[in-house]
């Protein structure tokens, strides 16, 4: 019998995710795929599985976990969450071996929206077409097309146990602040005058508090249209930017439509839209104009951080969480002012 990763709990939007679902765009079926491919690569290269295999990615509602019928390797690729083991507090990014009996649990931290756990094995979900990337609006994917709840059991097969002890990623390609976000102009840039694209990279924007996996809404200056704002829809690539009428952009994410009628003042950069994704909401950011070549060769310095081997580290406990403090009798007696 296989081991199973039990989910004890899970917070909005903790679904499974492979590299996406391609090639099915023209019957208007969204790729869905990670939110952030970086920390999703970063991930699965670092627990030794094929690229773009089945890894869990958590929002910021958190999760936890317990193994069950044998131990199981776990790799964390996140920035800023808080992740712990039975209540000691573990890196963002690191590799452990989860044995039964014990709870690993992640929580929002200081920053990041979106952290992958990938499995020593294989996550046995059947594929619909092609992929076992969940799609939540359309219910395809996953584990019945639907987020993870509490109760669910995911078989895992070719399991393997891991790192043993907890060791640190050491991963500094995942430290990416979102202030400055690359661009390549247009597809439909000419629908703005030259002022409007200057307002639209000097910004600033803050990243509102209702976006999701479809699409991230920025506020800030509002933008005016050339000549009005509805154009034939066309198709729609993840980090497109439509200006709608109201003229406040928004950046279409992984679960985006297939096509779209409002028009795209920029499209975000393929090794940005992780930087992007992780920005919660409130993040200040503006938008900075590349070449086509610009952005190949970001892409390119992007891949060369993903070597086979990553590196990782021992964790060395230099604080302790409240919850264990709490738990603790530190008082060995009472010594009054006289000594």
């Amino acid at each position: 019998m296989s081991p199973h990763l039990a989910i004890l709990a899970a917070g909005p939007s903790v679904t499974l995710q492979d590299a996406g679902r391609h090639g099915y765009l023209r019957y208007g079926i969204t790729a869905a795929g990670p939110m952030d491919p970086l920390a999703f690569a970063t991930a699965n290269l670092a627990a030794g599985n094929p690229e773009g295999a089945t890894a869990i990615e958590v929002s910021t509602g958190g999760i936890t976990v317990a193994a069950e019928g044998g131990p199981l390797g776990l790799v964390l690729a996140s920035t800023g969450f808080r992740v712990a083991l039975d209540g000691q507090a573990l890196p963002a990014s690191v590799a452990l071996t989860l044995e039964p009996g014990r709870t690993l649990a992640v929580r929002a931290g200081a920053g990041g929206a979106w952290c992958y756990i990938a499995v020593c094995g294989r996550v046995a979900v059947a594929p619909t077409l092609g992929s076992t990337a969940t799609h939540t609006r359309s219910g395809l994917g996953g584990l019945d097309g639907r987020a993870l709840a509490a109760g669910d059991r995911l078989a895992v097969e070719e399991a393997r146990a891991g790192a043993g002890d907890a060791q640190a990623l050491v991963a500094p390609w995942l430290d990416r602040p979102a202030e400055v976000i690359r661009v390549v102009l247009g597809p439909q840039d000419d629908a703005f005058a030259p002022d409007q694209i200057a307002a639209f990279l000097a910004g600033p924007w803050t990243v509102g508090g209702r976006g999701d996996r479809m699409a991230y809404f920025l506020d800030g200056p509002r933008l005016t249209h050339a000549r009005g704002h509805d154009i034939v829809s066309d198709g729609i690539a993840m980090g497109a930017i439509q200006v709608p009428g109201e003229g406040l952009p928004i950046v279409l994410m992984a679960d985006r439509q297939s096509t779209g009628g409002y028009p795209k003042i920029a499209t975000v950069i393929g090794p940005d839209l992780g930087r992007l994704a992780q920005a919660q909401a409130g993040a200040r950011l503006r938008f900075s104009a590349v070449s086509v070549a610009e952005a190949v060769a970001a892409r390119r310095a992007e891949a060369a951080c993903l070597v086979p081997d990553i590196q990782t580290e021992p964790v060395i406990r230099t604080a302790f969480p409240s919850e264990l403090l709490l738990g603790l009798n530190l008082v060995g007696g009472v010594i009054d002012a006289k000594g």
